[in-house]
């Protein structure tokens, strides 16, 4: 086996996003298994090398590659995943961790055919057996949980956020640097001409510890202040089902299951949503659930691991005045 676990990192303005340091717990635990060393490749434009080194080194990076090009400033497969082709070809990694998200499941595939590689999508477990790494990932909408081997080295994997704790500061080690060659990419059949940021002050979906999602029960759009208002007052995201995106209640980008976006939060609180398996299948890994429903055979009620049946509209008002008293109690 080759002495490396690589991290393909996920940056945005020269900030590593959350489920970068979360595959860096789960490729140091796999590197200190295999006696190998944990690298990370950080793609972009204007990157801060010694800050990276400084940041991915504290939290147990061995080495970090830096690929620093304009045609890197923006995500595009063709050049990504040329750049990480080459470092693949040339270091030859055990194991390739890429996130669960947008750009991994773009990217993943892409390295995976260019490296002639074997990839596993989605994954929850990781872990060394005689030497073999031996990944576990939800099937069937999550209603089973698969063991895979590899068997094409590099093994690949994309790696569902929320699934490990992220990385935390220990020490003040500096991970070593290591610049790669960025000449002759590919034209990127795709040019981002500008980028335009919703601004939230709540966290993004899929990296959110708490989710507050909502659903048809609401009766309309003009109660989703509830949802927000809990959210707001626990620091979490909101999330919704596709019966409420379909009906224009709220964003694309909120929606959960298995059209939507798959979350693994610690905490997801499903108010007004019955349970449809399209839905469940983008949360059920979640690791604690509460559900409020008015229905007590609804089938939220089969996977939550604490259920209040009852109408939302008295319920949710209690639950979000509990919790300011709650707030200003331990201030």
């Amino acid at each position: 086996m080759a002495d490396l676990a690589l991290v393909v990192a996920e940056q945005q303005d020269g900030k590593l996003k959350k489920i970068t340091y979360e595959m860096l717990t789960a490729a140091r635990q796999v590197a200190d298994e295999l006696d190998t060393e944990v690298g990370v490749i950080v793609l972009g434009d204007g990157l801060d090398a010694d800050a990276l080194a400084a940041d991915l080194g504290a939290r147990g990076a061995d080495v970090v590659f830096v690929g620093d090009d304009p045609a890197l400033g923006s995500y595009a497969a063709e050049a990504y995943s040329t750049v990480i082709q080459r470092l693949v070809e040339d270091e030859e990694p055990t194991l390739v961790l890429f996130g669960m998200t947008p750009m991994g499941r773009d990217l993943a595939p892409c390295v995976a055919a260019k490296v002639n590689g074997g990839l596993a999508s989605d994954i929850t477990g990781l872990r060394v057996e005689d030497g073999e790494l031996v990944i576990t990932r939800p099937i069937f909408s999550g209603q089973a949980i698969a063991t895979v081997r590899v068997k094409r080295p590099p093994v690949l994997a994309t790696v569902r956020p929320n699934t490990w704790s992220a990385a935390q500061p220990a020490g003040d080690d500096e991970a070593d640097v290591e610049t790669l060659d960025v000449d002759d990419l590919p034209e990127n059949a795709v040019h981002v001409l500008s980028v335009e940021a919703k601004e939230s002050e709540r966290p993004e979906l899929t990296e959110a510890s708490i989710i507050v999602a909502g659903g048809r029960g609401l009766q309309g759009p003009e109660n989703f202040h509830l949802i927000e208002e809990l959210a707001d007052l626990l620091g979490a995201a909101v999330g919704t089902t596709r019966a409420v995106v379909d009906a224009g209640w709220r964003p694309y980008e909120e929606q959960v299951g298995q059209t939507g976006k798959t979350v693994s939060p610690q905490l997801y609180i499903a108010i007004g949503i019955s349970g449809a398996i399209q839905h469940v299948s983008g949360m059920r890994t979640s690791r604690y659930i509460v559900a409020i429903n008015k229905d007590p055979e609804a089938p939220i009620f089969k996977i939550a691991d604490y259920g209040i049946v009852g109408d939302l509209f008295k319920v949710v008002p209690e639950l979000i005045q509990a919790v300011k008293e709650y707030k200003a109690a331990n201030q």
